[in-house]
């Protein structure tokens, strides 16, 4: 089959490597109908993020057709024939986190957990195509995939959806919903939003369907300004105005109820603290640049909320924790906990509530995935979200 392939830092290549198969009694193979690159897939683009090897595959954001199912697995849950979309965390089920819905938490799918112990002191679940620390999984840019645990986590899409308005219910809109609902929003609040990329999108739209009065969004890329207005929020452009003072001018010196950093390790600013990070980060000292997680401290209200979807993945420093403790913040954050939100979205979209194909820009055959990670990650083309076709120009399967 084709698959999309980490073959070092800034370097991605399709190729044909053999076709998945069971493995584990529980799993199931797919055949995979859509794929996407993921903001957080560019943290591996970019070398940041340790534990890849050369050949793994890529890509966590995918859905397809059922093709064979292992015999441990719930035949009422899932057959030979459905249509599904795969969360991107792995769930066991039966362990005392999936048990409490902390899926992204489940004990027992991270094949190598001792890595992820060293630098966590516990680890997360295993994660489709995101490094050894996180499981080693193959993932599911290709034509087709392994899924463990196959009756846990693949959502069964009825007739009459197309793709493209499922196929983010794998990660962006459930984890966008999440980092909303992390916000602990009230009827009235205001919440900002760090960042306007597709994660960004559906928190804004979530907020509001969550309460929210206003949103406001703060980015520097023209079109993902404009998305997010679209969306109805009010946006900043950093690169033009102080954030935190133009916050604390439209909520009348307060603050935002709430501060969302959906940007993550490879933030952009101007501070001598960016300049740090970027410099340690460019010498691989530290892996993280978290510029926008400082000013989400500075601009949230007293006794206000700070969400974290982005993603970290080491040590931050020079972090205000001095003005978190002394305003009382309570900080949310995590891989999202998928097996939650997947099914109350979906019956969002079924019932016409939102649209979530809005975010896509770039729909291209899987050959293109090497071009278009370069493309999404330097927003040339005014690229928002690329959608990748395994089968498209006559491609089949090795």
């Amino acid at each position: 089959m084709k698959a999309v392939c980490w073959m070092g830092t800034e370097k991605m290549s399709v190729e044909t490597v053999p076709d998945p198969r069971i493995l584990n009694p529980r799993d199931a193979i797919v055949r995979i109908t859509s794929t996407c690159i993921c903001g957080s897939d560019l943290h591996l683009y970019d070398g940041y993020i340790p534990t890849m090897e050369q050949g793994d595959i890529m890509g966590h954001e995918f859905m397809g057709e059922v093709m064979e199912v292992g015999s441990g697995v719930d035949q009422g849950k899932l057959k030979v024939g459905d249509r599904v979309v795969v969360p991107f965390t792995i769930a066991c089920g039966n362990c005392f986190f999936c048990q409490h819905q902390l899926w992204s938490l489940c004990d027992n799918t991270n094949p190598n957990a001792w890595i992820a112990e060293k630098m966590m002191g516990y680890s997360p679940s295993g994660l489709f195509g995101y490094t050894h620390m996180m499981g080693g999984y193959a993932g599911g840019q290709a034509q087709y995939a392994r899924v463990p645990c196959a009756d846990v986590g693949p959502l069964k899409i009825p007739g009459g959806l197309p793709d493209e308005k499922v196929v983010f219910l794998s990660d962006i809109f459930p984890t966008g919903y999440m980092a909303a609902e992390n916000c602990n929003i009230q009827q009235g609040d205001t919440v900002a939003i760090w960042g306007c990329g597709p994660v960004a999108q559906f928190a804004i739209r979530s907020a509001f369907m969550l309460g929210a009065e206003q949103v406001i969004a703060i980015d520097r890329v023209p079109e993902r300004l404009q998305m997010a207005r679209d969306g109805g929020a009010q946006t900043i452009n950093f690169e033009e105005d102080s954030v935190v003072d133009v916050l604390k001018d439209v909520t009348g010196n307060r603050g935002p109820d709430s501060c969302m950093d959906a940007v993550g390790m490879e933030a952009s600013g101007h501070s001598l603290f960016f300049a740090t990070d970027r410099a340690k980060q460019a010498l691989r000292i530290k892996m993280d640049r978290a510029e926008v997680l400082r000013q989400c401290i500075r601009a949230c209200r007293k006794g206000g909320t700070v969400s974290i979807p982005g993603v970290y993945a080491g040590f931050v420093d020079n972090i205000p924790f001095g003005a978190a403790m002394n305003k009382g913040l309570t900080f949310k954050m995590g891989q999202t906990h998928m097996m939650r939100y997947m099914r109350p979205l979906l019956e969002r979209v079924e019932r016409g509530e939102i649209d979530p194909s809005f975010v896509i820009s770039h729909r291209v055959p899987i050959d293109r995935a090497p071009e278009m990670y370069r493309v999404f990650r330097d927003k040339l083309d005014r690229c928002t979200k690329v959608v990748l076709d395994p089968w498209a120009d006559g491609a089949s399967g090795a």
